[in-house]
């Protein structure tokens, strides 16, 4: 063969043997492309006045994130569920969920959708594989299954939630399962380059893969698993993201027949105002759908060293 020829074959050889995955070594899949774009987040938070005093202010704060380091976890919500009034509640919030979502993905944002429990119906599909297949990230804290209140946390918890919180006429006797739910609610797509998982330590390795430092979390249900999942609140805080509850669409397991007697609305509100207080600000969805106008043009992108959030 000619030295020419050779040559000439010689790329699309190299080609071939890159795109070819080696024996025993898993195919690499498409991730999200980063691009530029700032978030400009109106966050609340409550600070104690005085320590004792029970005194609460509220503080406001504008947080400034970079797309390209920020994501969205969907915590639990499910097709159906063993209380009748939260699954109606979520069927109500999932369009609206998606609508933001949707803006969201568009912007650059990572949406992960975590619907526990329901792995299995997703098994295969490469937002599954997405998640499954970063390598696995060393964390200073360790990632636990879950993250329940501890007791100080709990003597100060303003609703009372000890029976599982259902708020249905005639509530059903809790149990350990088979449960309803199957999967995320169809009004809510999983497209493009969303992940999917239920595992604080696969969603913690794909995040320090991807450069993710900014976590919004939003679903179900606000005082358990938005605040207990190895993704949740307490876990992602502790981990060191900074981290963020969309106060309007999230929704609360709270029976106003209990303390403190006030209506769900309001006993959602109170959770809210607890997590403000101890563990992270809370935002509202639609500041998600924008970005500071002029920061997502060509140039504002600086590829090699990212922008600190504040």
């Amino acid at each position: 063969m000619r030295r020419r020829s050779f040559l000439r074959i010689m790329p699309a050889t190299l080609v071939a043997t890159a795109q070819t995955p080696q024996p025993g070594r898993e195919a690499a899949l498409p991730n999200r492309p980063k691009v530029p774009g700032a978030l400009s987040l109106r966050s609340r938070r409550r600070v104690e006045q005085a320590p004792g005093s029970a005194k609460v202010r509220v503080a406001e704060r504008v947080l400034r994130w970079d797309v390209a380091q920020t994501a969205i976890i969907i915590c639990d919500m499910w097709d159906a569920h063993t209380c009748s009034l939260s699954a109606q509640r979520v069927g109500a919030m999932a369009p609206r969920m998606n609508m933001v979502v949707s803006a969201a993905r568009s912007l650059g944002i990572m949406i992960v959708h975590a619907p526990s429990d329901t792995m299995k119906f997703y098994e295969g599909t490469p937002a599954r594989q997405r998640m499954q297949r970063a390598p696995m990230a060393a964390s200073a804290t360790p990632i636990l299954a879950r993250c329940a209140r501890e007791s100080a946390e709990s003597r100060a918890f303003p609703i009372d939630d000890t029976d599982g919180g259902c708020d249905d006429p005639i509530v059903k006797q809790e149990t350990t399962g088979p449960y309803p739910w199957t999967r995320e609610n169809p009004a809510i797509d999983i497209v493009g380059f969303d992940g999917v998982s239920d595992n604080g330590q696969e969603i913690y390795n794909f995040f320090k893969q991807e450069g993710i430092t900014n976590v919004a979390l939003m679903g179900v249900h606000t005082n358990i698993c938005i605040l207990n999942r190895s993704f949740g609140i307490r876990q992602m805080t502790r981990l060191g993201f900074q981290v963020a509850l969309v106060r309007d669409l999230t929704d609360s397991m709270y029976d106003p027949r209990k303390r403190p007697f006030v209506s769900h609305t309001r006993g959602t509100e109170l959770v809210i105002e607890h997590i403000e207080t101890k563990w992270c600000p809370s935002i509202l969805s639609e500041d998600l759908t924008r970005v500071v106008p002029g920061t997502d043009s060509p140039s504002t992108l600086s590829l090699g060293a990212p922008r600190k959030s504040l």
